[in-house]
């Protein structure tokens, strides 16, 4: 137990100093380049502002002519406040509440995507090399790699051209019909699972073969192994010894692919999200590189890089549970 919580602790603090490298970089790439958000909106106006405005829009934005470790500070500082400042494209809205708007919106859509293309993959994968050689082995694993080949924005596409404007049978843009008011009513949330099951629909079959692939091809590697043979030699039950002893060990790198595609799930399905117009964390990202809102885009590189961070650790403790050789 000792070295496991060793362990923990040293990975522990392994990722918070990939954290703080990630936020001094995120402090420093802005400041380092030309230009900065007070003068982009003072371009913006094109004379319509006066030139006394600047010195209040820097002060709104952060900026200061103070010297660069000084502002290093003071950039802490609010960030462990959770100030992140005021977004440009959504003046005068402070970052972190542009962010929690499309943040619920990029966990729904893309987490839960994940979370059933991930279950379903893995699943039709044990049993796929479970029962090697039958027509789930046979059919299922070349149709899906052929789903999964085709371009993914070209599959959003036509899934919402076919389904959305042919069909008539899912709404073509937003997260809820309008109309309705956000909250625990029944016709929010009936509105919001009907506007997602397309968007949501297309990121699973997209990525359903990858999980599968790797979870039959682990396991057929794993069922030649002698502690299966001994397990089955014993007369274990096949159902305990597909569970049990194959499946718990050939899921071990599905899962540290799970932790990772988790941790990028709050950067949202960027191109869905566009092509959908679904107001997650792609399309904002989306919005805040064409407005040039540099406090926004360093919000949202900031969330993306420390949910990887978040999940990587995740993992680590999801691997020390499954695995008991990691205990040592």
């Amino acid at each position: 137990m000792n070295r496991s919580i060793e362990y923990l602790l040293r990975r522990l603090g392994f990722y918070t100093l990939a954290a703080w490298i990630a936020v001094t970089l995120n402090f420093l790439i802005p400041r380092l380049m030309p230009g900065d958000p007070a003068q982009i909106m003072f371009a913006r106006f094109k004379g319509e502002m006066s030139p006394e405005s600047i010195g209040a829009l820097r002060e709104t934005f952060g900026i200061s002519d103070a010297p660069l470790w000084g502002q290093y500070f003071t950039y802490l500082k609010h960030l462990l406040r959770g100030d992140m400042g005021i977004s440009v494209s959504n003046f005068p809205e402070p970052v972190i509440n542009v962010i929690a708007s499309g943040l619920l919106w990029s966990i729904f859509l893309a987490g839960s995507a994940l979370v059933i293309s991930f279950f379903i993959g893995t699943s039709l994968g044990a049993l796929a090399a479970w029962r090697r050689g039958g027509f789930l082995d046979s059919v299922t694993p070349p149709l899906l790699a052929l789903l999964g080949a085709f371009p993914y924005f070209w599959m959003a596409m036509l899934t919402l051209f076919v389904f959305g404007f042919g069909l008539g049978w899912f709404p073509l843009w937003h997260a809820y019909p309008e109309g309705t008011s956000p909250g625990f009513n029944l016709p929010f949330l009936f509105g919001a699972l009907y506007h997602a099951t397309l968007p949501a629909a297309t990121m699973v079959i997209a990525s359903l073969g990858g999980w599968m692939l790797a979870m039959r091809n682990t396991m057929v590697g794993i069922l030649g192994s002698d502690y299966i043979t001994y397990a089955r030699a014993r007369g274990l039950p096949p159902r305990q010894v597909l569970i049990r002893y194959a499946a718990r060990n050939a899921l071990l790198p599905n899962i540290t692919g799970f932790g990772m595609a988790l941790g990028f799930v709050l950067g949202g399905a960027l191109l869905t999200e566009i092509i959908f117009s679904y107001p997650g964390q792609g399309y904002l990202l989306l919005q805040a590189v064409r407005a040039q809102d540099y406090p926004l885009m360093q919000g949202l590189f900031l969330t993306i890089t420390l949910a990887v961070l978040g999940a990587n650790w995740l993992v680590d403790i999801a691997t020390l549970i499954l695995d008991p050789r990691t205990r040592r």
